[in-house]
């Protein structure tokens, strides 16, 4: 064996630990709606309770992904990941064990603090172990299947756990695989040295834009129970957004920002993430609404629905793990952007004609099948986009940045799209029209305002992206190397 092959053997085996780590915190987003009934039932919890068993997760998740993305710059990105997952581990055991729902509550919303620190930094580890473009696209394909495939593995495998066992072993699961894969990293994640607090300890920063975004998700999921013109949810709204200028404000004034502003300098790393949000939204809305329509009006038992999705998964996964990389080196990643968001659009097109009495082959498959073709094509593209103007200072807070606007994007598209589904089922059931009839129309609205998200996502990607150098031009180095770090600051 050569003296590079260990260490280039071990690069790939810290990509799939890494992987791996991801993969059990995306898969916790789907396996727990899957067990709701069960849990319900189990613990006696209320309709209106319910919700906080994914509520009391989601909202320090998506709250505290910007910040862990950059304390991971500050202190080093393995030893925040480390941490994350020793809490997401312990966490689930309490979920596993809760005799009673406050616990049950209160554990979720600790599980969801270690999602945040373990899975914000994981991009940045990659893109930093992976500096050639080809070797990262690669890279980037594998993390971009974790990320976009891992839902429809969690509807299958928490179906399976469910009927199966029990509801307590959903979390059961992530202990072994959390004790492991915090092992695994030890002894083949390489550790580089932080820039230290002094770089960004911004105390009140880090309350500001964490606030914010906890009080945003908070509103968001609130939306559904409250509506869009509450005064509840038009106050938290305004004040969470009112806190963000605070904070963009007191980042541009100080000298060691928490999170320095020069990133978003980069019309491709804003653009790249604004389409992801877009796409994401239209994206959950499949994923949520389809397997309401699965359960609803075809009368799909659990496990039928993760068997239904597992097409999807399968496709995407083979065109993330192996064609993607191949796409993006020939063609460079704003380029398989554009038939990709097409796809899922047209896809999303098709959702919004199946019948009351649809067959799976025909009316399901199909669209189920392009819209993994478009995912599959297209997401390790955004991912290389997004991370494309961050400077090794920066890794962990673009990092941070896309997971953020995927889990926000995913939240603020599911809440509208749910609240447009659901006025519309209950404006057609007093109107006279049957429960599947109604149901179905209303999945055929929010699937249509989904297609507008994803078209919206390729003028994005024709007007606003800039395309990045492929290995033609001379491009090389992390997402496209100096040359799109320098074109990324020409930008600003």
């Amino acid at each position: 064996m050569t003296p590079t092959a260990q260490p280039d053997r071990n690069r790939w085996l810290a990509l799939y630990v890494l992987c791996a780590g991801m993969l059990m915190i995306v898969l916790d987003g789907t396996i727990v709606n899957v067990a709701l009934p069960s849990i319900q039932e189990d613990l006696h919890f209320s309709q209106a309770n319910l919700a906080w068993v994914v509520n009391a997760y989601l909202i320090p998740f998506g709250g505290l992904l910007l910040l862990a993305g950059r304390l991971g710059d500050l202190l080093g990105q393995r030893r925040v990941f480390i941490v994350g997952l020793a809490v997401f581990t312990i966490a689930s055991a309490l979920c596993a064990a809760s005799p009673d729902q406050a616990v049950l509550i209160g554990a979720r919303f600790v599980q969801g603090v270690g999602g945040a620190l373990a899975s914000a930094v994981i991009l940045a580890m990659i893109v930093r172990m992976f500096p050639a473009r080809n070797e990262q696209a690669k890279a980037i394909g594998v993390y971009g299947f974790v990320a976009s495939a891992g839902g429809s593995i969690g509807l299958l495998l928490g179906g399976v756990l469910t009927q199966a066992i029990s509801w307590h072993f959903i979390f059961v699961i992530n202990l072994p695989i959390g004790v492991l894969v915090g092992w695994l990293a030890l002894r083949l994640v390489d550790n580089p040295d932080g820039l230290g607090m002094h770089e960004g300890a911004d105390f009140p920063g880090a309350a500001l834009i964490t606030g914010a975004l906890m009080l945003g998700v908070f509103t968001i999921l609130q939306i559904t129970e409250w509506g869009w013109v509450d005064a509840r949810t038009i106050g938290g709204l305004v004040l969470a957004a009112a806190l963000i200028v605070l904070f963009v404000r007191r980042q541009a004034r100080i000298a060691n920002p928490l999170m320095p502003l020069r990133l978003f300098h980069s019309r491709n790393v804003v653009g790249a993430n604004t389409v992801q949000a877009l796409l994401v939204a239209g994206m959950f809305g499949m994923f949520f609404l389809g397997a309401l329509y699965l359960e609803r009006v075809l009368g799909y038992s659990a496990l039928e629905i993760g068997l239904a999705f597992l097409p999807t998964t399968v496709v995407m996964g083979g065109l993330s793990l192996g064609f993607s990389e191949k796409l993006i080196m020939r063609f460079g990643p704003r380029n398989i952007l554009i038939p990709g968001f097409i796809m899922v659009t047209i896809a999303l097109l098709l959702f919004a004609r199946t019948p009351v009495d649809g067959n799976y082959l025909t009316d399901l498959l199909p669209p189920f099948l392009l819209i993994a073709v478009g995912i599959g094509t297209s997401f390790p593209g955004i991912m290389t986009l997004a991370m494309s103007g961050a400077t090794p200072q920066d890794a962990g807070l673009a990092s941070g940045l896309v997971n953020t606007s995927m889990q926000v994007g995913g939240a603020v598209g599911l809440a509208v799209l749910a609240t447009l589904s659901s006025q519309r089922t209950a404006d057609l059931e007093a109107a006279g029209h049957s429960a599947a009839s109604a149901l179905t129309s209303g999945y055929h609205l929010a699937y249509l305002v989904g297609a507008g998200l994803a078209f919206a996502s390729v003028l994005i990607a024709i007007f606003v992206l800039k395309p990045a150098p492929t290995p033609e031009m001379g491009g090389h180095g992390p997402a496209g190397g100096p040359a799109e770090g320098e074109a990324a600051t020409a930008e600003g």
